[in-house]
């Protein structure tokens, strides 16, 4: 095939090693280094690109934006034409914003602005996110940071942008999910000469929250992410300045005002901007400090302006030396931790690389030396300061059991003789208990002398898990470089003993968008899945063991105004029995499950060692099987069968899907073993 850079496509520099690249018919927009740039020019006389190149990525990447073509200019120029023609006389610029609106990407001229784009983040190869930012030039100008964000986690990041009040936007732009900017009438909230208090403060502001939400919801139920307000810096009464109706304390009663609000729609998550800002310093990143109260933007934007906008100050302007250093040098350090935090509460809310299991390492890690040479834990007494050296270890055990709570396995392995750790470890009367790690905590304990890379790929065989959702934890600097060069797919901490404890509780991998009773039990229902497993070894025959094991499958229909974190959770979570691989949101769920053509399932299940709980979920719309999951725990049990036949009695005629993934090889015969047919594309119809 032959290439060539589109007719419509401009290369304008902006810096020495920035380039925009503009579409001049579909307004999609990307800055770019002088390596893409100049890739990018190589195709001004056509190229045969039969075989892929090295920098076959960033082809790809212009080829789906239309920025490469295989026409001919003669065959682009008619196209555009064919396009164009029923526009002949309408007003050019409603006709851009048209084209704007239905690219691929496409933001306002604030991306010129932002960092460049290189081979490495045009690559092709990592997972995809659409999103649409709505808002005003605060998070316009994040577009490209919240790319560069992602391609640090492996993620490529898709930006469409537009302004508040343009909910219809999202019913034009393939997206995954939402992220709402500040609102407008931010403004009024703080403004200081406010005087109206009959009223609360933030009553428009949460008004406007309100309204783009329920805006949305007409067009799109996928997640919306929207901003919280970040804190003032200064205040225009000082110290005097206080109370709930102070310049801070609107800010603050608006900011919970809409974390209450945000949890009464389904999928609706508040981005706690004021404390991702306040963990840096947010005096370095409000500019309220400099600029007006109502402003509260990034001090960097006076470095980031043209020099035409000197002209209303008759073109001068104090030397900006002073505030370049004290902003750090980066004038969009700002717009780079807003992306952080947006990317973290993207990754929560999608499921991104979730960790379900995290693996650690006990001498060295949950106390301090060597536990057979100590004798104990900690020598700590109730009299010792309890906030001493040993809070470190205490404040480690603590996190651990709150990201049990969240649903988070624990497991250890350890160099040691078991009988001995198991005597030694425990607490004498007067410890806090509540707050300490037991060894009926942990799922699954490998305690012993073998290769503690063997012991982890026991443990994920164990509980049925890929080592990819695993997270180790080791001292040891030997143990830690072993796992990763053997199995490269687990996540290795520990270097830095003093930054676990805040990794653990704040990595987006290890949170959860809610919690749910099968969460805060999962460790006794993986532990209950382990004695299965032993069960099935000792029985004469599979049939004799799914026979003593007493199963119970209860399948509901779920009504829409049900509950449905938990489905939203199984669909997200699970990878081997899932047969689509669709992930479905909390509104998407409940649209479907309020109409009497559809409908969502759920499947309970009881047996002789645990109440399951919730493990089945399914979702039936237009006539087909749109997602089906069970968890793990469950597989092989018969429940997929007794499932799918409960929801053939309410649907016979359903045809149904199976997408292949790289785990999902279990659930790739439940249709055939069911009575259904293949057409050989992936679909099955009732035989």
């Amino acid at each position: 095939m032959h290439l060539r850079l589109s007719s419509f496509v401009h290369l304008v520099p902006i810096t020495d090693d920035r380039v925009l690249v503009v579409d001049a018919i579909s307004h999609v927009r990307l800055v770019v280094n002088a390596e893409v740039a100049e890739l990018i020019r190589g195709f001004a006389a056509p190229q045969h690109a039969s075989e892929p190149p090295p920098t076959g990525g960033v082809i790809a990447a212009m080829l789906e934006r239309g920025m490469l073509t295989e026409r001919t200019p003669a065959e682009e120029l008619a196209d555009v034409a064919q396009v164009l023609g029923p526009y002949h006389g309408r007003d050019p610029d409603a006709l851009l914003q048209k084209y704007r609106r239905e690219a691929k990407e496409g933001a306002e001229p604030y991306w010129a602005v932002t960092k460049a784009l290189g081979i490495e983040d045009l690559d092709g190869s990592r997972a995809r996110i659409d999103l649409i930012l709505l808002g005003d030039c605060d998070i316009h100008m994040e577009a490209d940071f919240l790319r560069r964000e992602g391609a640090q986690r492996g993620v490529d990041v898709r930006v469409a942008a537009t302004f508040p009040d343009d909910v219809r936007f999202a019913a034009e732009h393939k997206h995954d999910a939402i992220l709402v900017g500040a609102l407008r009438s931010r403004v009024s909230l703080m403004d200081p000469r406010r005087t109206d208090t009959a009223t609360p403060p933030h009553a428009a502001f949460i008004a406007e929250a309100r309204q783009i939400i329920e805006g949305l919801r007409g067009h799109t139920t996928a997640p919306i992410l929207i901003d919280g307000l970040p804190e003032p810096t200064v205040q225009p009464m000082g110290f005097a300045d206080r109370g709930p109706l102070s310049h801070r304390g609107r800010v603050r009663l608006a900011n919970m005002a809409l974390s209450v609000l945000v949890e009464s729609y389904p999928d609706v998550h508040m981005v706690d901007v004021a404390t991702a800002l306040g963990a840096v310093g947010a005096e370095r990143l409000v500019d309220d400090g400099i600029c007006n109260f109502t402003h509260m933007g990034s001090p960097g934007w006076l470095l980031q302006r043209a020099d035409e906008e000197l002209i209303p100050v008759h073109g001068q302007f104090p030397d900006m030396a002073p505030l370049a250093a004290w902003i750090g040098g980066d004038p969009y350090a700002r717009e780079a931790v807003t992306a952080r935090a947006h990317l973290d509460a993207l990754a929560v809310v999608l499921a991104l690389d979730a960790k379900k299991c995290v693996v650690v390492d006990l001498d060295g890690v949950l106390w301090p030396g060597v536990l057979a040479e100590t004798g104990a834990p900690f020598a700590w007494t109730p009299q010792d300061n309890p906030h001493s050296y040993i809070g470190l270890y205490f404040g480690l055990h603590e996190a651990l059991l709150a990201l049990k709570k969240r649903g988070v396995l624990l497991a250890c392995v350890s160099k040691n003789d078991a009988a001995t750790v198991r005597e030694l470890w425990t607490y004498p009367d007067g410890y806090p208990h509540g707050m300490l790690l037991t060894p009926d905590d942990f799922v699954s304990l490998r305690i012993n002398w073998e290769d503690k890379v063997d012991n982890l790929r026991s443990i994920a065989d164990e509980l049925g898990l890929s080592p990819g959702t695993f997270l180790f934890i080791d001292d040891n600097p030997v143990e830690r470089e072993r796992v990763r060069q053997r199995l490269p797919e687990v996540e290795v901490w520990g270097d830095d003993l003093f930054a676990l404890r805040r990794r653990l509780l704040n990595d987006p991998r290890l949170q959860r968008p809610s919690l749910s009773a099968e969460a805060a039990a999962r460790t006794e229902l993986a532990k209950a899945q382990v004695k299965r497993q032993a069960a099935r070894a000792d029985a004469i025959s599979e049939s004799d063991y799914v026979a003593s094991l007493n199963v119970q499958t209860r399948v509901e229909r779920v009504a829409p105004d049900a509950d449905l974190k938990r489905i939203v959770e199984l669909f997200q979570r699970t990878t081997q029995f899932n047969a689509t691989g669709v992930r479905f949101s909390e509104a998407e769920l409940k649209a479907v499950a309020a109409s009497p053509r559809d409908g969502v399932y759920a499947a309970h299940v009881t047996d002789r060692f645990a109440d399951n709980g919730l493990v089945g979920a399914a979702v039936v719309r237009d006539g087909e099987i749109a997602g089906l999951a069970l968890s793990c725990r469950v597989l092989g049990l018969g429940v997929e069968h007794t499932f799918l036949q409960r929801i053939l009695a309410d649907h016979p005629a359903l045809t149904a899907r199976i997408v292949p993934t790289a785990r999902n090889a279990p659930v790739r015969n439940i249709y055939r073993d069911n009575g259904f047919v293949s057409d050989g594309e992936g679909s099955w119809r009732r035989g």
